[in-house]
């Protein structure tokens, strides 16, 4: 009996050591930016169609020269402490964009600076 207690306690153990040593893990697994193209930056102005202001990261997208984009922002928090709130990126503003486009998906791009109301806002 005392040996199954021994077993079962460093099972536990191993367990929660394996888990907690993969949660890091995924969590730096999400922000890589990899798949982004920093050779080929490039800055667009144009209409916000939709927005989302959520987790894990803020987005719009812009029809712009008969091309639909799907521009990836920062997180919630990093865009309302740079001043960039939900309803600067609403739908029907218009903005400007800074950004390197996806290496596998043409209709995405990570966006570094945006534009709003006459004012910057750095993203990263």
């Amino acid at each position: 009996m005392q040996w199954r207690l021994a077993m079962s306690s460093i099972s536990r153990r191993l367990f929660l050591s394996l888990a907690a040593g993969l949660v890091p893990a995924s969590a730096i697994a999400h922000h890589g930016w990899g798949g982004y193209d920093t050779s080929k930056s490039f800055t667009v102005t144009g209409k916000i169609l939709k927005s989302t202001f959520e987790n894990p990261h803020c987005g719009i997208e812009m029809e712009v020269d008969s091309k639909h984009w799907h521009f990836v922002l920062a997180p919630p928090l990093r865009m309302q402490a740079r001043g960039a709130t939900r309803e600067l990126i609403a739908p029907g503003k218009t903005c400007t964009v800074f950004g390197y486009p996806h290496t596998s998906k043409p209709d995405e791009a990570r966006i570094e600076y945006i534009v709003l109301d006459g004012k910057r806002i750095e993203l990263r």
